[in-house]
């Protein structure tokens, strides 16, 4: 296991842009003594009600969801370009049908009892403020061609920023 130290995120200098929607991440979450992760690629970071918050759009029939759905906490773990093919793995396959995260050789660690990906070189801890499901009504039509043509419909987790971790 890496060594991962708290970061004060007034120090942080990203481009969230960039680090979400070009490098990419691995949320993960906790269930029944079980861990999921998957890659996320819609996000981004903020304020509200005065609280750091990270925001993240998964997919009804992701795996992952239920994951999310069952637990008050999640973790965001950002990555050197080296594991790239690994976080092209954990967006293509499915953790119902295999070991998403030994086939992507990548393993856990844990911060205040919260799984993160311990690969990574910094990691956000989030409490789980809300989620609210995205639907067709919700959508502009010109995005629901080219995002949504089985009808598959994003959920917006938003999560306090509880802790940032870097190694």
């Amino acid at each position: 296991m890496h060594t991962f130290q708290p970061f004060p995120i007034g120090s942080i200098e990203i481009n969230p842009f960039k680090l979400i929607g070009q490098q990419w991440g691995a949320v993960t979450a906790e269930k029944d003594g079980k861990y999921n992760t998957m890659t996320v690629s819609w996000g981004g970071m903020g304020v509200l009600w005065n609280k750091n918050v990270a925001t993240i759009y998964i997919r009804e029939s992701r795996y992952t969801k239920e994951f999310l759905d069952a637990s008050d906490k999640f973790s965001i773990t950002f990555f050197d370009d080296k594991y790239r093919s690994s976080l092209k793995y954990l967006g293509a396959v499915s953790g119902r049908n295999e070991d998403k995260l030994a086939g992507a050789r990548l393993h856990i660690n844990q911060d205040m009892n919260v799984p993160f990906i311990d690969e990574g070189n910094f990691v956000l801890i989030c409490k789980k403020l809300f989620s609210v499901p995205i639907t067709k009504e919700d959508i502009p039509d010109k995005f629901l061609e080219d995002f949504y043509k089985d009808g598959d419909y994003h959920t917006m987790y938003v999560g306090e920023i509880v802790d940032l971790l870097a190694r």
